[in-house]
């Protein structure tokens, strides 16, 4: 028996199956975006690695997948001990999109509500709910400045969950001018706020003792002890009024939260953070923030930018299979002899909104039928040479 063959640790194959539910999540995803007025664009996979080791992207940074110069610069740069590496894999679409904006700016609207879906590249050890390579979709909308921008997408983003059944999902919210505020309070210098902010984070995985725990070895007991009084009062925080328009402009939507010990990882996020959790799920599946700053590091001209992602892996394991409805039929001939006929029939097939496989018909029809819709296919018909499409006897399969 041969031994069997697997795509690298961290990344997967998709079945034909699996692959058609996540297109029809993602074009219903993508078809509401749209219709509320966002545009979708491309970027590429590879980026500048000095882009993307710019100090923004918090630890992802670590996890870059480098590729290494080609050619003579490969050579030139082994000979003199320079980096070898010149590109890497993106690591989220937020750096590219940034790079996108500064390049192309004049050509789009003054505020840009932009849609990127596509995959990204983590080189991390690979875990449950954790792969190296997986689809991100984001929203974001650049040069508005005003609350309108984060109400769009927290409204936005709440509305595809909804479309996919995800009714439950919430999303926490905090600012990081209120982190920082927090953790000053502490006792903690601003100097350290990054590094109190990355203990904070993992407040989900190790719960408020260890995370007071791990601020005092980093800055003693008081730290600590203040640390546990603030966070075992976070569920009772009042919404501040640095929040309070987007609590105010969603209020028909009771399911944001303000959870004052939000971190979010990146390094660029400059105002409000969100983070999206749904109760069937033990990890977020989505989030994202304001990030005023970093459009400016490329054009030199700060823009205000503010963005938000669906985790598509985590969400589909959660989403019950789309019902697909595709007129999906098989057209069984009795031999290869056939296939001029059976061509024509599928054109008219095709032109009226059908999809058509064409089969040899098989001695086991039974088996050979089951297959044909445990992948999908919905009917079969029997090749008539006199008939048209239209007259063809369809029937159910199953």
């Amino acid at each position: 028996m041969a031994n069997q063959i697997n795509p690298p640790r961290g990344m997967r194959d998709f079945l034909p199956q699996e692959k058609s539910m996540r297109e029809a999540m993602l074009a219903k995803i993508r078809s509401l975006y749209v219709s509320l007025g966002f545009q979708e664009i491309e970027t590429p996979a590879l980026e500048e690695l000095e882009r993307l080791s710019s100090g923004q992207g918090g630890d992802n940074e670590k996890l870059v997948f480098k590729v290494q110069k080609r050619g003579q610069e490969f050579e030139s740069a082994l000979a003199q001990n320079q980096e070898l590496a010149d590109l890497g894999l993106r690591f989220d679409l937020t750096v590219p999109l940034t790079r996108f904006y500064a390049s192309h700016h004049s050509k789009l609207p003054k505020v840009f509500k932009a849609i990127q879906i596509g995959p990204v590249w983590r080189a991390e050890r690979p875990q449950k709910g954790r792969y190296r390579q997986f689809m991100q979709c984001d929203i974001d909308i650049v040069g508005d400045p005003s609350h309108l921008a984060e109400l769009e997408l927290l409204s936005a983003a709440l509305s595809a969950l909804a479309a996919l059944g995800l009714k439950e999902a919430t999303i926490r919210v905090n600012h990081r001018e209120l982190l920082t505020n927090n953790i000053l309070s502490l006792g903690i210098s601003a100097q350290d706020a990054l590094s109190a902010m990355i203990s904070i984070d993992k407040l989900d995985k190790i719960g408020i003792a260890g995370v007071a725990n791990e601020l005092g070895d980093k800055f003693g007991a008081e730290v600590s002890q203040r640390a546990t009084l603030w966070l075992s009062d976070i569920d009772q925080a009042a919404i501040p009024e640095l929040l309070a328009p987007l609590f105010e402009g969603l209020a028909g939507h009771a399911r944001l939260r303000f959870d004052p010990s939000l971190v979010r990882g990146m390094g660029y996020y400059t105002g409000s953070i969100f983070e999206i959790e749904h109760p069937e799920s033990g990890s977020s599946i989505g989030g994202g923030g304001r990030y005023d700053s970093m459009v400016g590091k490329y054009l030199g001209v700060d823009v205000p930018a503010v963005g938000i992602s669906l985790g598509i892996e985590r969400i589909m394991e959660l989403v019950a299979p789309l019902e697909s409805k595709t007129n999906a039929v098989v057209l069984l001939i009795p031999s290869p002899q056939f296939a001029l006929a059976a061509l024509k029939l599928q054109a008219q097939g095709v032109a009226s909104g059908y999809r058509v496989r064409i089969e040899l018909r098989q001695k086991n029809l039974k088996t050979q039928l089951d297959d044909m819709q445990s992948q999908g296919f919905e009917f079969f018909a029997e090749l008539t040479l006199e008939a048209s499409f239209s007259e063809l006897n369809l029937k159910a399969l199953g």
